[in-house]
């Protein structure tokens, strides 16, 4: 059972991470913070040196939170784990007021550079660098082109909530494919499979047949 202690401090989090997820950086002050979660400003400062030291729990969380999602991801050697990733990385955008206010901070709280959104495209990166799939084209390049891939999902979502859903990765993966795991493509068409991808605007998803 979670003892008060703990409740009010997670409150303090969570409150902190609703703010910073879809505001400016002014609306996650001392008194927004307190109003939201419904504590005193002796509570806060009971838990936390400072509202800086509360954002950065929030960071801490959200980056736990990030790493999980690409260990399982990238935890079996499948040509499918970029796009296992992606769609993880938009279910939480979508979801978790956390993660999308942790992809915005800093470790020590604030909005300055490196944030998590920037860490974890680096750490995105050495992943498909170290993993060495079979590509028509070098490692770097391809993880370059990753790193384009979530950082535009990342991005593009918070103007258009429909990038986060996992139907718009998938309805790319299949020409992106050909890329990443060539030998699958191949194999693919061996076996008479062709893809049809919707035209530009269109709302459908890819089909093979």
């Amino acid at each position: 059972m979670q003892t008060r202690s703990h409740r009010t401090r997670q409150a303090l989090v969570r409150a902190m991470a609703e703010l910073v997820a879809d505001g400016p950086p002014a609306d996650a002050g001392l008194v927004n913070v307190c109003e939201r979660a419904g504590v005193s400003r002796g509570a806060l400062y009971h838990h936390f040196a400072s509202t800086a030291m509360l954002a950065a729990a929030v960071y801490e969380e959200a980056h736990h939170r990030v790493v999980m999602l690409m260990d399982e991801a990238f935890s079996r050697d499948s040509a499918e784990a970029l796009r296992t990733f992606l769609v993880a990385l938009g279910e939480s955008l979508r979801t978790d007021p956390l993660v999308r206010a942790g992809m915005k901070l800093a470790g020590d709280g604030t909005f300055r550079s490196p944030r998590l959104r920037d860490q974890m495209l680096a750490m995105l990166h050495e992943r498909l660098v170290l993993a060495g799939r079979r590509a028509a084209f070098p490692g770097e390049d391809l993880a370059d082109l990753a790193v384009l891939l979530a950082a535009g999902v990342e991005s593009q979502g918070r103007s258009d909530p429909k990038w986060w859903e996992g139907r718009s990765v998938d309805r790319l993966w299949p020409v992106l494919q050909t890329l990443f795991d060539p030998g699958e493509a191949a194999e693919g068409r061996a076996a008479g499979r062709t893809l049809s991808v919707p035209a530009p605007g269109g709302s459908g998803r890819p089909s093979v047949r």
